[in-house]
C-alpha cells in the first residue's frame, strides 16, 4: 500500500463527528428483488425511510448505521462491504482517493436538473457566503485526471441530498435570548459566566470548528483561514482551550444527539454544540432551548450519497433507483420535519402542508402545531424557526465541516485536549 493511501486510511480511522428511474421498464425490480446494502449514520438510515423506500421501489434495503468514525473507517478499508455510503461531504476526499467509491453518472439521476445551486455553485443565492473549508461544490465533479473540483463534467463523486447548518443551543431559563445574526455569538461558548455549564460535540471535524469560531469571536486569537488551520494555529488554539478546561469550563463532550439532549434536560449544561433534531426534541419536552443564529455565521454540513467502487450490475441499477428515490419528494418532506433540508426542495414541497413549508423553509411563524417525524409535537403554534428561512440560513455559512491538510495533527491535539 502506498504512503498516500496509508495516510488516508489513517484519517478514516479517526474521522468522526458530519419517482423511479426507468419508467420504461416497469416492475423489473418487483419481479426480481435485489438487495442494496447502505452504510451510513442514524441521520438518514432510519426505519421509516427504509420501509417507505422498499414499498415504493420493490427492492430490499440492508441498513448498517454506525458512528461517524466507524462508518468512514469501514467504507475506506472495505468498499466490498457496502453498495451505497451515506455521510457528510468532509468524508469525500478520504473515500475518493482510497478508491472506495466510483463516479456517479449524472445522466442516470432523474432529478439532477432540479438540484439547487448550493452544491453546484457553492451559493444558494448570489449574495450568499460560500463559507471556508470544504464547501461541497469544490469536491463534486470528477475530472478526466481523476481529481475532484468544481469544473463541471458528466460524472460526480456524490449525490447531493440532505444538508443543514449547525450552531449551538442555549437554555432561555438561564440565558436571555439574543438577537439572531446580531448578538448571538459563538463566543458565548467561552463566556466566563457559563463556566462549568458548557457542552461540546466530541468530533474533531465539528467540535474543533465550534471552538475555533468561539475563540476567534472572543478575540483570543485569529486564523489566517479558519477552513485550513495551520499546525501553529492549532497549538495556540489548544493552549487556550486547555486553560479553559483546567478551570472546569466544560461540563462534558457529547457523542450522540440523545446524549446532547440529556445534557441539557438534566441541567448539566445551559449552552452547548447542538444539532437540529436535539433542539426540536427538547422543545417538545418543554425545555426552552433556542438554536442560535451566530453573527459570525453557521457551521455547514452536506450529506453525500456515494456508490461503492465494487457495486456493479443489477445491484448498481437498484442503487441508482434508491438515489433517485431520495430526491423524489417524500424523503425530502420526511427529513424536513426534523429540521433538515433536501437539495431539490420544490419537489418535497408537494409532500408538506403549507404550514410545514412556511415554517421549515420560509422561516414564517407556525400557523398551527407541527408534528415531527415521530408524530409527536415538534413545533408549537406561533413559533418561528431560529435563523429564518432556508435562503437566509444558507447565506450565512462561516465554515463547512472539513478535513484540513493539518487533520492528522488536529486529531492528535483534539484527543489530548479531550483526555
Amino acid at each position: 500500500m502506498d504512503q498516500g493511501k496509508r495516510k488516508l486510511l489513517k484519517r478514516a480511522a479517526g474521522l468522526g463527528a458530519c419517482g423511479l428511474l426507468g419508467f420504461n421498464v416497469p416492475y423489473v425490480f418487483a419481479k426480481k428483488t435485489h438487495t442494496v446494502r447502505v452504510l451510513g449514520t442514524h441521520v438518514t438510515l432510519q426505519e421509516a425511510l427504509k420501509e417507505q423506500a422498499q414499498k415504493d421501489l420493490g427492492i430490499n434495503l440492508s441498513f448498517e448505521p454506525k458512528g461517524s468514525a466507524a462508518v468512514l473507517q469501514k467504507a475506506a478499508m472495505s468498499p466490498e462491504s457496502f453498495d451505497l455510503y451515506e455521510q457528510w461531504s468532509n468524508s469525500i476526499n478520504v473515500l475518493w482517493y482510497t478508491g472506495s467509491i466510483q463516479p456517479i453518472e449524472k445522466k442516470r439521476l432523474r432529478y439532477w436538473d432540479e438540484i439547487n445551486p448550493l452544491t453546484k455553485t457553492g451559493r444558494v443565492q448570489p449574495s450568499a457566503n460560500i463559507g471556508a473549508g470544504d464547501a461541497p461544490y469544490k469536491l463534486l465533479h470528477v475530472q478526466p485526471d481523476g481529481s475532484l473540483s468544481d469544473h463541471e463534467t458528466d460524472v460526480i463523486s456524490y449525490l447531493p441530498y440532505v444538508h443543514n447548518v449547525d450552531s449551538f443551543g442555549y437554555n432561555t431559563k438561564v440565558i436571555e435570548p439574543g438577537i439572531p445574526y446580531k448578538t448571538e455569538s459563538w463566543g458565548w461558548l467561552l463566556e466566563e459566566k457559563y463556566r462549568g455549564k458548557v457542552g461540546v460535540v466530541n468530533a474533531p471535524t465539528i467540535g474543533l470548528f465550534d471552538l475555533a469560531l468561539a475563540a476567534q469571536a472572543q478575540r483570543l486569537m485569529t486564523f489566517g483561514n479558519i477552513g485550513n488551520i495551520t499546525n501553529q494555529e492549532l497549538d495556540q488554539l489548544f493552549k487556550i482551550l486547555s486553560e479553559f478546561k483546567q478551570q472546569g469550563h466544560f461540563s462534558g463532550f457529547w457523542t450522540s444527539v440523545p446524549e446532547s439532549v440529556d445534557f441539557m434536560k438534566s441541567n448539566r449544561v445551559v449552552i452547548e454544540s447542538m444539532f437540529s433534531p436535539a433542539v426540536s426534541a427538547l422543545n417538545g419536552q418543554n425545555v426552552p432551548v433556542i438554536y442560535a443564529a451566530p453573527k459570525e455565521g453557521y457551521r455547514g454540513w452536506h450529506g453525500v450519497m456515494c456508490l461503492s467502487s465494487h457495486t456493479q450490475g443489477a445491484v448498481k441499477d437498484a442503487a441508482y433507483e434508491y438515489m433517485n428515490w431520495w430526491l423524489s419528494g417524500w424523503p425530502g418532506a420526511f427529513i424536513a420535519r426534523q429540521g433538515y433540508y433536501i437539495s431539490n426542495p420544490q419537489r418535497a414541497k408537494n409532500y408538506l402542508s403549507q404550514n410545514e413549508w412556511n415554517y421549515w423553509y420560509e422561516g414564517l411563524p407556525a400557523a398551527s402545531d407541527l408534528a415531527g417525524t415521530d408524530g409527536q409535537l415538534s413545533v408549537k403554534k406561533g413559533e418561528v424557526r431560529t435563523g429564518g428561512s432556508y435562503l437566509k440560513r444558507f447565506s450565512n455559512v462561516a465554515v463547512w465541516n472539513t478535513v484540513m491538510p493539518s487533520y492528522d495533527y488536529s486529531l492528535q491535539k483534539w484527543y489530548e485536549f479531550i483526555n
